[in-house]
Formats: structure tokens, C-alpha cells, sequence
């Protein structure tokens, strides 16, 4: 395996910042011909032709169906379950075993399936949409666990913006390998097929309108672990879900009992990002990241036919269009001085500020939509074969063309940049060291010192070798945990030393970028089963 961690890691991964480089710089740098060469700049960042984006406009292939196809290249699983309920029909009591199904009889029905010719035991795998309280509140699930075993850990993973569960494709069957693990991909509410309720936020004040927008994820998500009866579990969240399950853990204490970040957005401080005002109370959000080209990220850093600065990292964020000149140094964990200077062009934060999303904007294009969600996907699945790279740009263009909910509340918890406006360095040592109540709130009219407190959970920051994603801050908030735990065993009981489980590490999947997961399958998954028997081992000694 080849990871680094804190105590080993290179100098010149934690001193790595956030940087932008574009797919066209890339490939020049390393003399590999583009079409932008070719067809011209537009024709080279949007590489569909105006023929095939209007045939996929016109062929309306929906969610369900792409979803299906992205998992049939799941190992042993040649007829994949996948439900076909939409947000306002309800799984009936009795699920159906069938497989993807356009029949209306079958869109209220969840799904499930069993591996063939499996050589890691029977396993069966289920597709269904969850329940909410309220108004058109569901979450999307898939999942999958051993049969003949009984399930003592389970696993539950959380996509980043604007994608969905399906893009957990290539870990669902190494991660379901390991005894006595039930795992579950849920899709966040109001973002791939879960429900997509209206997004409004009713705070005025900036820090309330910040915690109101993470609550109208992780609320779903702790209602989902009540309905399914999960006492206490491990959360996986990439990215903007990395950021999601840190809320989580803060808010909901005491049933995680390891924590995976792959790649987390939001936990630097940026000066900007804490400064600069809200958006209006209405729907407003942008995109993190568009034009990465993920061929090269996945080759070696020794590769002489890379540049480098292309060596320097995933750095193909467009928000992050900041030169180093115009950085500022302050450690991860120190407040910064206020800087009012926006570090993006206007018509950028102009069109962050106002109610304009990426996918509104594949949405107003129509026929252009394929086209224009091409420029994405040609450079992020760029490393995979052409059938799989394909079946993953029509899932992401049936996600990106549905109803805008979910992806309103980016501009309430970023800042453009993907900056977070509450950052998580400032708050991430709390996580496993909250008080804990009899109903799992932090809060109680009871004195502190008679109160139970956590004792520490295992957190995991996974980044990718070329990850675009500020791995300092990483750092940062791994050494602000240690430090955490050092206090809480200087006042601790011996009780409470006793339970003491909290850790941080920091590692490096080797030839991948920002979607670890997915660039970086095999090691990927590989860490992850070794965290999971971790657990296993941890909760029996319980």
C-alpha cells in the first residue's frame, strides 16, 4: 500500500495549497494534442459535438436508467437492483425482485438483487428510496450486505456536490467483502434521486443561515439512521459529504465510531471566505470544480512526460483561480486578519451571489446541456474506458438536468473558491469530545461535570497524490485533534482514560486526485477495509 501519513509524510504535501491549473495547460505541457488545437478553444473544453448533445437531450434517458447502467459494471453483479420510485411515490411493504424495470407498476416498489458467481460469498444488494418526515423528503439508497452473516458494523457513504451515489461504483463490492459490514451510499437530500424539496432558509443572521443550511443535510441523515435502527456506525464523506459528516458528528454525538474524510472540502480558513457577506435568502450556489483532466492526474508524480507544475496537483479547480502571489500564508489555525480583497473575478462571484448554479445553467441550455456537462466529464472519467467513462457522463447529465434543490445551499456554506464561511479548522477538535445526552442532543440544563462526554473517535483524512484540495489543512486539523485529545487526558477520569479512542492520521492514495474513490480505486478500497476490520475489532472490545 502506498499511503503517508502525518509522521511520514512529504514537506511538500502539507505546504500544498489550492491551486488552478486547466486540462488545456496540462496538455500542453506534457506535448499530448487536444482538440482545443484542433476544433478551437470552445470545441476543446466541450468536446461533444452539437449532434450527439442534442440526440441525449432528445433521448431524456432518466435517472433511474443511467444510475442502473453506471452500477452494472459493479463486479458479480450483471442485473444491479434499481429502484424507479421518484420523490412523491413511496416503497411499498412488499420491495419487488426485479431488476431496473420502467413498468409503472413497478416505480413504487424498492428492488434487490444477489451476486452471481461470487467468490466472496452470496451477497445481496438493494435500491430504495427512504421516507422522510415533512413534504417530499426522501433519500436514495443502495446498499448491499453478506448473506448468512450477521451485520454488526455498517458503513454508510456520502457523495460530494452535486453527484451521486452511483459514483461509489467501483467500491461497493471491495468494501461489501469485509465479514459482518452492511454498506449503504445514500445520495444527499435535494441532490442525485433523492427527493428534491424546495431550498429556503428562513435565518436572517449569517452564522444561523450557515448552521441552517448544513442542518437540512445532516437532519436527513441522523432521521435516515433512526428509521434504519443503526445504533452506532462509520461515516465515509468525499468532499462537500466529507464536510457534511464533520456537521454531523458535532450535532448528532455519539453514534459514529470512525470517521473517513476523503478529500473534505472547508477546512482551511480562507480570509475571504470568512468575510464575505451571504448570498440573499434565496436559492444561490456555484459549482467547486469543472475542467479536471483526470488522465494525467492518476499517472505517476515520476512521469517525465508531466510537467511540473502539473506535478504540483489536481489543481483544475476554476473557483480557485488565485496565483500564489495572492495566497495568504497564515496557518490553518489561526484566525487571519480581515481581507476584504475578493480573490475571484466578479463576474464569478456575481454569478455565485446570484441564484446561478452550474446546473442551472445546463438546465436553461437544453439541447446544449450534454455538450456543455462534457467539458467535465471528458477530463474527469478521461482514465476510464470509453463504455464506463460514457455511462458515468450520462448519469452525471441526468442529475445535473433535474429540479435545483440540494445544490442551492452551496453558497450558504462556501464562499466562491471553495472556501468554507464557517470553516471547519476552527471547529473539527470537537468532533468525539461532545457531551452526550439520554436523546442525543448537546445541549442540557444539567452541569457538564455530571454529564458523559465522548472519549475520541478515529478520524481518517484520505487525499489524493495530485488532489486539488487543500491537504494542509489536513494537517492542520490533525494536529488540532491531538492536541485536543492531550487536554481531555490531562482532566480525564480513569474511566474515561480507559475509553480513550480518539485518533487522526492523515493519508495519500498514490496516483489519484480530488475523487479518490474513484481515481484511486484499488488502494482506496484497500485502506478502507483495513479502517473497517479496525472497527470490527475496536467495537468487540467494547
Amino acid at each position: 500500500m502506498s499511503t503517508a501519513t502525518a509522521n511520514g509524510g512529504d514537506e511538500e504535501l502539507r505546504s500544498r495549497n489550492q491551486q488552478p491549473m486547466l486540462a488545456s495547460q496540462r496538455a500542453k505541457s506534457s506535448n499530448t494534442p487536444t482538440e482545443v488545437n484542433r476544433t478551437g478553444r470552445l470545441g476543446g473544453y466541450f468536446p461533444l459535438g452539437y449532434k450527439e448533445a442534442y440526440s441525449q437531450w432528445w433521448a431524456n434517458i432518466p435517472a433511474a436508467k443511467a444510475e442502473h447502467t453506471v452500477m452494472s459494471y459493479i463486479p458479480y453483479l450483471k442485473q444491479p437492483p434499481t429502484h424507479t420510485q421518484i420523490g412523491n411515490t413511496m416503497p411499498l411493504q412488499t420491495p419487488s425482485t426485479g431488476s431496473f424495470s420502467t413498468n409503472t407498476a413497478d416505480k413504487a416498489s424498492a428492488v434487490k438483487a444477489h451476486s452471481h458467481s461470487d467468490p466472496y460469498g452470496t451477497r445481496q444488494w438493494n435500491s430504495g428510496l427512504v421516507k422522510l418526515s415533512g413534504k417530499n423528503r426522501a433519500l436514495n439508497e443502495f446498499s448491499v450486505e453478506r448473506i448468512g452473516e450477521d451485520i454488526d458494523q455498517n458503513l454508510v457513504m456520502l457523495h460530494g456536490y452535486g453527484a451521486g451515489l452511483g459514483f461509489f461504483y467501483k467500491n461497493f463490492e471491495g468494501l461489501s467483502r469485509v465479514k459482518g459490514w452492511k454498506v449503504y451510499a445514500l445520495d444527499l437530500l435535494g441532490m442525485g434521486r433523492s427527493s428534491r424539496p424546495p431550498f429556503k432558509l428562513l435565518a436572517k443572521d449569517r452564522q444561523k443561515s450557515i448552521t441552517e443550511a448544513e442542518n437540512w443535510f445532516i437532519d436527513a441523515l441522523e432521521e435516515w439512521r433512526v428509521q434504519k435502527k443503526i445504533d452506532r456506525f462509520t461515516l465515509l464523506g468525499h468532499s462537500l459529504g466529507g464536510y457534511m459528516a464533520v456537521a454531523y458528528a458535532l450535532k448528532y454525538p455519539g453514534h459514529l465510531n470512525k470517521l473517513v474524510l476523503a478529500s473534505p472540502v472547508g477546512i482551511p480558513e480562507d480570509p475571504y471566505a470568512v468575510n464575505a457577506a451571504l448570498p440573499e435568502p434565496s436559492e444561490s450556489t456555484m459549482a467547486n470544480e469543472f475542467s479536471q483532466d483526470q488522465q494525467e492526474d492518476i499517472k505517476s508524480s515520476s512521469n517525465p512526460n508531466i510537467s511540473e507544475f502539473a506535478k504540483q496537483g489536481d489543481n483544475n479547480n476554476f473557483l480557485n483561480a488565485r496565483s500564489r502571489s495572492q495566497q495568504n500564508e497564515q496557518p490553518a489555525d489561526k484566525t487571519p486578519p480581515t481581507a476584504p480583497r475578493k480573490p475571484l473575478p466578479k463576474w464569478l462571484t456575481y454569478l455565485w451571489d446570484a441564484n446561478i448554479s452550474p446546473f442551472s445553467l445546463v438546465r436553461w441550455s437544453g439541447p446544449l446541456g450534454p455538450r456543455f456537462v462534457s467539458g467535465w466529464t471528458s477530463r474527469r472519467f478521461s482514465h476510464l474506458s470509453p463504455e464506463e467513462a460514457q455511462a458515468l457522463h450520462s448519469y452525471a447529465y441526468s442529475l445535473f438536468k433535474q429540479r435545483g434543490s440540494g445544490e442551492y445551499a452551496l453558497a450558504y456554506i462556501l464562499a466562491p473558491g471553495a472556501f468554507a464561511r464557517s470553516p471547519l479548522i476552527r471547529r473539527i477538535q470537537g468532533v468525539g469530545r461532545q457531551y452526550l445526552q439520554p436523546d442525543g442532543s448537546t445541549t442540557s440544563s444539567v452541569e457538564s461535570a455530571t454529564r458523559k462526554r465522548e472519549t475520541g473517535i478515529p478520524i481518517i483524512f484520505m487525499y489524493g497524490e495530485n488532489d486539488w484540495m487543500d491537504i494542509a489543512g489536513g494537517y492542520a486539523a490533525e494536529r488540532k485533534l491531538k492536541d485536543e485529545k492531550a487536554k481531555a487526558l490531562k482532566e480525564a477520569t480513569t474511566d474515561e482514560m480507559e475509553a480513550e479512542n480518539g485518533s487522526a492520521k492523515v493519508m495519500v492514495v498514490k496516483q489519484a486526485g480530488h475523487h479518490v474513490y474513484l481515481d484511486g480505486w484499488e488502494e482506496f478500497n484497500e485502506i478502507m477495509r483495513e479502517e473497517m476490520e479496525d472497527v470490527s475489532k475496536q467495537e468487540r472490545q467494547r
